[in-house]
């Protein structure tokens, strides 16, 4: 049965509700670490190197499905809190039939544009060669890719966190299994790498299209819809900010690789995407918590229940600060064992990525409160505010950091660029957080009838 979005949650209720998210998200940024794991040991770290170059690309195109999946689940999660299910289940197919409309058109343009693309970002003789064929096999399953990010959300709306974690256990292990036979048995490199991770997106997107096309037992169906370009666009605006985010990661990981290779040559890209590898899985504990408790703001937001907005937003910030303080102690536990395990076959390469990592990890104690301040927003359906925390966030305070702290310390500085970007961005999360919190409702003493 679909799981009653309007009930009050416990902390460890709406853990055990946001569970099924976190772990959703966690498995489905497992797919390019799966593909690095096995890149790097059995192709070397030049085609590690290429993989971590194709991919900020890909990522910023299908960021336009993560987009429409967090902006349009906080308007048709708003839709259900006011009582409007058949104007919820239109606005929510208009989302996933524009989600798969522009992965298709994406996917056809990007064609003739990556190579290029690639060369421009200063790829040169092997690299740009394998990042260009990763990049192009990947481009055949982006609008699925798209549509996982869309569906990620929209399962939580629909009641069926649970659900959602399945399929994308399952689109995991697709990546994985294929990983280990195509990269590992059959010597295929980054061709078996990105065919592996095609196959596990169709997997991702294209089971979860079947069953809400189909009568089914959760809150939401596909059917027909009429194109409302003003509430597509109210979902773009409103998810602005987790496309914004996307893109921004990718953007900055371009600059990264730029500054690396700039100043540390291919050892120091390789060990950067070791430890984005890991960010990646830290990084989803605290988006899937967003993706999994954002539709129950939006839900208390649209029935105007001020009283569980604050329960919900307290036992919130309560989660990210404990969490980031246990990824920390994890992060500083386990730095040698993860340079191990993806350049263990290179002394040189694994001291230095695992001092990387320990630097690197001090973004996790603070990351939380800003990830969740920005998803907040988005939830209250202020996309402006949410897109300005995750414009400064994560373009350009890292941007300015990633170019001034090699200058002023040293090569080492661009390890200090990310934890010194999240600090301020935290300052600035919080004095939006101080002053519009009390005109929503989620900060501040509780008044008659709320």
């Amino acid at each position: 049965m679909a799981v009653d979005m309007s009930r009050h949650f416990t902390a460890r209720q709406l853990v055990k509700y946001a569970l099924p998210s976190i772990v959703m998200t966690i498995f489905a940024s497992t797919y390019s670490i799966v593909d690095g794991l096995f890149v790097s040991n059995f192709a070397g770290k030049t085609a590690l190197a290429a993989v971590n170059w194709a991919f900020p690309v890909l990522m910023i195109l299908s960021s336009v499905g993560f987009m429409i999946g967090t902006g349009g689940s906080a308007i048709v999660s708003k839709t259900r809190g006011e009582g409007d299910e058949a104007r919820a289940n239109r606005y929510f197919s208009l989302m996933v039939y524009a989600a798969l409309a522009i992965g298709v058109v994406f996917a056809l343009a990007g064609v003739g544009l990556l190579r290029p693309l690639y060369a421009l970002m200063g790829a040169q003789g092997e690299m740009l060669d394998l990042a260009t064929v990763y990049g192009l096999i990947a481009l055949v399953s982006l609008p699925f890719f798209m549509l996982q990010y869309v569906f990620q959300s929209f399962f939580v709306v629909a009641g069926k966190p649970q659900l959602g974690f399945f399929v994308v256990v399952a689109a995991g292990v697709t990546n994985m299994v294929l990983d280990a036979l195509f990269v590992g048995m059959f010597q295929w490199g980054v061709v078996g790498a990105s065919i592996a991770t095609s196959a596990s997106e169709f997997v991702g997107g294209g089971v979860p299209l079947i069953y809400f096309a189909r009568k089914n037992s959760s809150f939401l169906k596909l059917g027909r819809t009429r194109v409302e370009w003003r509430v597509l666009g109210r979902a773009c605006v409103n998810g602005s900010s987790e496309m914004v985010s996307n893109i921004a990661f990718s953007l900055v990981g371009m600059l990264y690789n730029y500054q690396l290779l700039r100043y540390l040559g291919e050892d120091g890209v390789a060990a950067y995407s070791v430890i984005m590898y890991v960010a990646m899985v830290f990084g989803a504990v605290f988006m899937g918590y967003t993706v999994g408790t954002s539709p129950l703001m939006s839900f208390q937001y649209g029935a105007q229940n001020r009283t569980e907005m604050r329960s919900l937003y307290r036992k919130s910030m309560l989660f990210v600060g404990a969490s980031g303080v246990c990824m920390f102690i994890l992060a500083q536990t386990c730095a040698h064992a993860a340079a191990l395990v993806f350049v263990g076959y290179d002394a040189e390469l694994c001291a230095m990525t695992e001092r990387a990592f320990r630097i690197y990890a001090l973004i996790y104690l603070v990351m939380g409160f800003c990830v969740y301040a920005s998803s907040l927003f988005t939830a209250l359906n202020n996309g402006l505010v949410s897109a300005v925390i995750s414009f400064l966030r994560t373009l350009v305070f890292e941007v300015v950091a990633v170019l001034a702290l090699p200058v002023l310390v040293g090569a080492q500085g661009i390890w200090f660029a990310a934890p010194a970007a999240e600090c301020v961005a935290l300052v600035v999360s919080a004095v939006f957080i101080a002053v519009l919190g009390p005109r929503y409702g989620f900060i501040g003493k509780a008044k008659a009838g709320s």
